[in-house]
């Protein structure tokens, strides 16, 4: 793919320039040619879009309408869950190209990594790598894209064409998976990509790769969301071990141990916190106070409510929240990075470190699923662990706590609510709550600048993001249903 690319280009440029013949004589790319193993594993770097899924918030409910922050169409748009036409970062269109050329970046180097020299444990490790990538970029696509994983209709719904091959036509017709299918197709790389897998091979910048951990990680969240609480529950165990609090983040001792509010990100994004399992640098605009926010209301509704009416660390005094535009609040996650285009040059992008995987989010996947198979005693456990670390006083968790709280009799669907708004606390800001709200069909309403309301309901087919345009129009794909 990166090969037609600088060839087309080169096409284009022809009309006005010369000497295109000489440069088509050497090779575009020199990592193109992958006659060692180290030079694939310099591409897979790569193999991870820098792309972020921020659009997800501004979609989402943990948001308002937010005054004085800089809005691009395309924030408006998220925002009222219109098609977005923009293609610029932090759009649809943006994530799916950045993907999928990643995706393609895995396929090179799987397509040789075989019949390369060299060590075979080292080949192995590459490969693994390189699976576990392209799974994860599939996943990601087809949970934006499609429809939520339905074990009753995932063999008919719509899903994404799964690649896993490299490019060698310019312009390639593709045709849309099933749901099922892709999630089949992910499966089998996940699990050769785990026996392969060995984070030896990446000393000194592991939390950059898929490590056996983040693995592990990844197949956790994808065993839940397909609904498989048995092989999520193995696979978050072998992950978190004999001690899971350790994989809690200690946001108690961040607090107590920052300097200042860019010390205190940078400690949050630390590779050396045992939390943060999958590092990726993440090009977006959304860390410059852009779109829209929580406000004080909207922040403390989702804060200040818990069982026990006891702080959450999360909003304490001690917790650094940005003021976004006039209303808006962020809680401190990213730290404020910029990239210049050239040395001498003053413009060029923002992008901030982003933490792809948790043991946060493990714990808690752990918990949904013992939570499905009704054993609530063992949920309740993980729960506790994570309470730990983000309320006052380590308060006691019970059942009738839970009844009581979430109004209902039914144990199961009071710890499951508590879990899922757990889960919107954790990562708010980080975009998966827009997979709960897929998975769990929970209604969205959004105030508008007028003061009148407007609701993505709980079966709207808008929840299913339309593919890019180009991907119909050129690309020859079916679109979504509106």
């Amino acid at each position: 793919m990166k090969k037609y690319f600088v060839i087309a280009t080169c096409l284009t440029t022809l009309i006005i320039l010369v000497g295109c013949d000489k440069y088509l004589e050497e090779t575009p790319d020199n990592r193109v040619d992958l006659n060692t193993p180290q030079k694939a594993a310099q591409l897979l770097t790569n193999a991870y879009s820098s792309a972020g899924y921020n659009f997800t918030e501004w979609m989402g409910d943990n948001v308002a309408f937010t005054t004085g922050t800089f809005k691009q169409p395309e924030h408006n748009q998220a925002y009222a869950w219109e098609e977005s036409t923009a293609i610029s970062q932090d759009t649809p269109s943006y994530f799916w190209t950045s993907t999928y050329d990643a995706i393609a970046h895995a396929n090179e180097v799987l397509a040789v990594i075989d019949d390369l020299p060299g060590e075979r444990a080292f080949k192995d490790a590459i490969k693994g790598e390189a699976l576990l990538a392209r799974a994860y970029g599939h996943f990601m696509l087809v949970n934006l894209f499609a429809k939520d994983y339905n074990p009753q209709t995932a063999a008919q719904d719509l899903g994404i064409p799964y690649v896993n091959e490299p490019e060698t036509e310019f312009v390639k017709q593709y045709t849309r998976h099933t749901v099922e299918e892709v999630y089949d197709f992910i499966e089998d790389d996940i699990e050769e990509g785990l026996d392969l897998v060995d984070s030896r091979y990446y000393a000194g910048s592991g939390k950059y790769h898929f490590t056996e951990d983040a693995a592990l990680a990844f197949a956790s969240r994808f065993y839940l969301f397909k609904e498989d609480w048995d092989k999520c529950i193995e696979y978050s165990s072998q992950m978190l071990g004999a001690s899971p609090d350790e994989y809690i983040k200690d946001i108690p001792e961040i607090i107590a141990t920052k300097e200042n509010t860019d010390d205190f990100v940078r400690l949050i994004t630390s590779p050396n916190d045992p939390s943060n399992l999958l590092l990726i640098r993440n090009v977006t605009n959304a860390v410059v106070s852009v779109g829209y926010w929580p406000d004080q209301n909207l922040l403390d509704f989702i804060f200040e409510n818990n069982p026990w009416g006891v702080d959450d660390i999360r909003t304490s005094n001690e917790y650094p929240i940005y003021v976004f535009g006039t209303n808006g609040l962020g809680l401190a996650k990213y730290e404020f990075l910029f990239e210049r285009s050239s040395l001498t040059s003053n413009v060029g992008f923002n992008y901030t470190i982003i933490s792809a995987f948790r043991g946060d989010e493990v714990i808690l996947s752990r918990a949904e699923s013992y939570a499905h198979k009704n054993q609530l005693d063992l949920a309740m456990a993980d729960m506790q662990l994570y309470i730990s670390k983000r309320y006052d006083g380590n308060p006691p968790l019970t059942l009738p706590l839970l009844r009581a709280y979430y109004g209902t009799t039914n144990n199961q669907l009071a710890m499951l609510g508590f879990i899922i708004d757990e889960r919107r606390k954790e990562f708010i800001h980080e975009g998966l709550r827009w997979f709960d709200i897929k998975r769990y069909s929970i209604p969205v309403e959004h105030m508008l600048g007028t003061g009148n309301f407007i609701t993505l309901e709980s079966d709207d087919l808008r929840k299913v993001l339309q593919i890019p345009q180009n991907a119909i129009d050129v690309g020859g794909l079916e679109a979504n249903p509106r």
